[in-house]
C-alpha cells in the first residue's frame, strides 16, 4: 500500500504533455506504483516551468512534440540551467525517432515510445514506464555542454592495424557515445557498440552519429566484414551482435535468448571479442544493471585492455560498477579522458593488471 512507503522514499514526478487524455493516462499508470507520486501535470512548457519551481520534482516526464515551446527546446533549457532527470515520451514516427535521439544526446535519461494503439497499448507498457521513471530518479545529472568535442588529433596513425574496440552502454549511453566518438579521429580501429535502446531507434541513432562524428557509423548487418574507420551499432531488433573470425572476420547477428536481461547484450559482444586477446580493447560505459561485466571479465582474462567509465561521469554507475567489483577493469576513466586513453591504448601497450577494488 502507498501509505507504507515513506514520502521521502517516493519518486516525485511532474508530467508535461499537451494531451489531457495522455496526462491522465500517464498519471494513472505511474500512481499504481506506491514508490511514485505524481505531484503535478502541465499542458505546456510555460506551465511546466512554473511548476518546476513550485514543486521541485525528482523526475520530469516530458512530451517530445508539443505546441509552442517543443519538448526538445524545453529540455535543452532545463539541462543548461537546472540539470535534472528527464524521461521523454515520444511518438514512434520517423520524425519522433530523430527527435528522441536528439533528446537523449541532450541528456534525457530515457525515452519511452508512445504506442500507436492508444490507451490500451500504453497500459501494456506500464511497467517499462514506471521502471524508467524510478531509474531516472537514481541517476546522477551534471551540467552538459551541448557543443560536441572535436578530435584532438587529425589521425589515429600509429594504431595497431589488428586492433578491435568493443563498447557496451545503456542508460545515459547515447549522450556518452556522442561525446566519445565525436572526440576520436576518423581512422580509428573497427569499433563494435551495443547500446541498449528500442529497435526503432538504433538505425536513426547510427545515422545521427554518422552525420555528427568524424568516422563512418552504421547499423550493423549480419555478415558484414570489419573495416577500419567504422563504428558498428548493434541493431535493437532482438538479435545479439558477435564478432566471428577475429579482426578480419565478420559481424554475426543471432536471435538467441536474451543474456543478462538484454538482446543485444554487451556480455555476448565482449565474450566474442575475448578470443582476440591483447588485440582487443573493451569499454563499459554508463548504464543500469550488470550487462557486460562477465563478458568484459572474459576479455580481461584473455589479455585485453578493459576500461570502465568512472562514477563521476556516469549517469548511472551500474554496469561499470559491476565490472569493477568483478575485477574486470584495467582502469576507470572519466568520459572526458576516455578518447585520449583509447588513442594511447591503440598506439602503445598499457599495463593490464586488474583495477583494485576499495
Amino acid at each position: 500500500m502507498r501509505e507504507n512507503i515513506p514520502v521521502a522514499q517516493r519518486t516525485r514526478v511532474l508530467i508535461v504533455d499537451d494531451s489531457g487524455a495522455m496526462r491522465a493516462m500517464l498519471k494513472k499508470i505511474l500512481q499504481t506504483d506506491p514508490r511514485i507520486d505524481v505531484v503535478g501535470a502541465a499542458a505546456d512548457a510555460e506551465i511546466a516551468r512554473r511548476m518546476l519551481k513550485e514543486l521541485n520534482p525528482d523526475v520530469l516526464l516530458l512530451d517530445v512534440e508539443m505546441p509552442g515551446t517543443d519538448g526538445i527546446t524545453f529540455l535543452e533549457k532545463i539541462m543548461r540551467l537546472r540539470p535534472m532527470p528527464v524521461v521523454m515520451c515520444s511518438s514512434m514516427t520517423a520524425k519522433g525517432t530523430e527527435t528522441t535521439i536528439e533528446a537523449m544526446r541532450l541528456g534525457a535519461v530515457e525515452c519511452i515510445g508512445k504506442p500507436r494503439g492508444g490507451a490500451e497499448a500504453l497500459l501494456r507498457e506500464a511497467k517499462t514506464l514506471r521502471e524508467a521513471v524510478k531509474a531516472a530518479a537514481r541517476s546522477t545529472m551534471r551540467p552538459i555542454s551541448h557543443d560536441l568535442p572535436r578530435p584532438s588529433v587529425a589521425s589515429a596513425g600509429g594504431c595497431d592495424p589488428e586492433l578491435v574496440i568493443a563498447i557496451g552502454a545503456s542508460t545515459g549511453g547515447v549522450e556518452a557515445l556522442f561525446s566519445l566518438l565525436s572526440a576520436l579521429p576518423p581512422d580509428i580501429p573497427p569499433t563494435l557498440v551495443v547500446q541498449h535502446m528500442p529497435g526503432m531507434f538504433t538505425r536513426g541513432f547510427a545515422a545521427r552519429l554518422d552525420r555528427t562524428c568524424p568516422m563512418r557509423v552504421t547499423e550493423a548487418r549480419d555478415g558484414e566484414k570489419l573495416m577500419p574507420g567504422t563504428v558498428y551499432i548493434a541493431p535493437g531488433t532482438d538479435a545479439h551482435m558477435e564478432l566471428s573470425g577475429g579482426r578480419h572476420g565478420h559481424i554475426r547477428l543471432r536471435p538467441t535468448a536474451p543474456v543478462s536481461g538484454h538482446r543485444p547484450s554487451a556480455d555476448v559482444l565482449f565474450r566474442s571479442c575475448a578470443g582476440l586477446g591483447k588485440k582487443a580493447i573493451g569499454v563499459i560505459m554508463t548504464g543500469m544493471g550488470k550487462d557486460g561485466a562477465q563478458g568484459l571479465h572474459a576479455m580481461h582474462k584473455a589479455g585485453a585492455l578493459t576500461l570502465g567509465q568512472d562514477e563521476g561521469s556516469c549517469v548511472i554507475y551500474g554496469m561499470p560498477r559491476a565490472a569493477k567489483l568483478m575485477g574486470a577493469l584495467t582502469r576507470e576513466v572519466s568520459l572526458d579522458a576516455l578518447p585520449r586513453m583509447l588513442l594511447r591504448a591503440c598506439r602503445e601497450p598499457i599495463g593490464r593488471e586488474p583495477l583494485g577494488v576499495n
